[in-house]
């Protein structure tokens, strides 16, 4: 069994007089920053000078300065930018200024897994990864609950990398809701492995395939999208909320049946094997050297690309028509 923190197992007292720099203002950057800020801890944030987010940072009342001048007044550096650019921003600005005894923090863990970051052995490697977007983890903070956490430690060079991990987690609020021990190899294997198999890639063509079923036999393209796209959410949330099971005992008879026999028709042993031939590419690395090979050679392009055929698909000209029908306020 995974060990498990709750907030009164956890103290912020061993980190109260450290300095944490947070390292980005994007969606995570943001919330954590705030979230520790709140909750009483020493926050300053290290922006790219001249950057969209520098005055934004200050607005909110941090204490803004370079990425080189936060790592070199920090005593933990929690580096929240990019996973593709944190190898160039760590060698150019962080790494000069990193001190011996200091913690580098981060809430994925590739860039250590994959050794994009060549760390040195006297400092301790720890990582706070909140079970999700930045959004929720302030909006929760700020109704008195908070974000799960994943957590780890990599290198524990002080001997005091737990408390500074559980600190962190508890500054954001992750430990109200609980924190589960985890490893760098499994965060990153399993969080790649969920994004590619159901929760980005896997879900989204199974929606795109439906559709496409549905609109080939001759259905309404607006019917479709009501079926196999917007509906979705209501499922996914009794999922979340009550399990499969739970969501079953709420539907309807007849889809509880339906989906209990056909279900595993369309999800099969076949798509099983495919499955863990994508698991088995993440941890070989096989996925990883595509990646950065691709982005390296094509920057945002590398997934521009298949952006612009998705943005083309009949599914996305339906969905936005109707999306407008139902948030007629809304941009997109």
């Amino acid at each position: 069994m995974a060990k498990i923190w709750k907030d009164s197992d956890v103290s912020i007292d061993p980190i109260k007089d450290q300095t944490i720099a947070v390292l980005g203002y994007g969606i995570q950057g943001n919330a954590q920053s705030n979230n520790l800020k709140d909750s009483g801890l020493n926050v300053i944030v290290g922006l790219k000078e001249g950057g969209a987010s520098w005055d934004k940072a200050q607005n909110d009342g941090h204490k803004v300065m370079s990425i080189a001048q936060a790592s070199k007044e920090a005593d933990i550096i929690h580096i929240l930018i990019p996973d593709m650019v944190q190898a160039k921003v760590y060698k150019d600005e962080i790494e000069p200024n990193v001190s011996e005894g200091n913690a580098l923090s981060f809430s994925h863990a590739a860039a250590i897994h994959w050794g994009w970051i060549k760390a040195p052995e006297n400092v301790d490697i720890i990582m706070v990864a909140p079970k999700g977007p930045g959004s929720k983890v302030r909006e929760t903070f700020l109704d008195g609950f908070g974000t799960p956490s994943i957590v780890a430690v990599h290198q524990d060079y002080t001997k005091k990398a737990w408390d500074r991990t559980l600190g962190i987690a508890k500054g954001i609020g992750s430990t109200r809701a609980g924190v589960i021990q985890t490893t760098f190899k499994e965060e990153v294997e399993t969080d790649w492995f969920g994004e590619q198999v159901d929760l980005c890639g896997g879900v989204a063509s199974m929606i795109t395939n439906s559709f496409e079923t549905l609109v080939e036999a001759g259905y309404q393209p607006e019917i479709a999208y009501f079926e196999v796209l917007h509906e979705m959410k209501l499922i996914v949330d009794m999922v979340q909320r009550y399990g499969i099971a739970g969501m079953y005992r709420r539907v309807s008879e007849t889809a509880r049946y339906g989906g209990l026999t056909r279900g595993p028709m369309v999800m099969n042993q076949d798509n099983k094997k495919l499955m863990k031939d994508v698991l088995e590419k993440i941890k070989d690395g096989t996925f990883n050297e595509e990646w950065v090979s691709d982005y390296q050679k094509n920057g945002k392009n590398a997934f521009d690309r298949y952006m612009k055929t998705l943005d083309s698909h009949q599914i996305e000209q339906v969905g936005k028509k109707m999306r407008k029908m139902m948030w007629p306020d809304s941009t997109e």
